[in-house]
């Protein structure tokens, strides 16, 4: 199991699993935001805390809401605007324990221009 908290505490998170590979993008938000992200499905995702209190911020194509802890601002997961379309979402890896995702591999997404990665 995974663990993941903003800066506070207030939002925590549990994962079943390690992930498998990390992904940085470049895209208008994600490149501010930093990352990287870890995708999960949504059913193996557990808030332990926070569910619920996040504020969510939806932009550009208005696909996806960005979510951060109204108490520190970090940036905790994006989830699909799309419910019924939505088997993927991203966590913030950056706050999961550094020992839990050290050597996974890191793969840069080009999410600025063409769609494609760039390793």
């Amino acid at each position: 199991m995974i663990e993941a908290s903003c800066h506070c505490g207030a939002v925590r998170i549990e994962l079943a699993e390690r992930p498998n590979v990390l992904q940085s993008c470049n895209c208008s938000i994600c490149r501010r935001v930093g990352g990287p992200w870890a995708y999960y499905h949504p059913k193996n995702v557990t808030f332990t805390k926070g569910e619920g209190t996040t504020v969510a911020y939806v932009q550009g194509d208005r696909t996806l809401a960005m979510h951060h802890c109204q108490i520190c601002g970090c940036v905790t997961h994006w989830e699909s605007t799309d419910k019924e379309n939505a088997d993927r979402m991203g966590i913030n890896a950056g706050l999961m324990n550094p020992t839990d995702i050290k050597g996974l591999r890191l793969r840069h997404f080009d999410g600025a221009d063409t769609w494609t990665f760039l390793d």
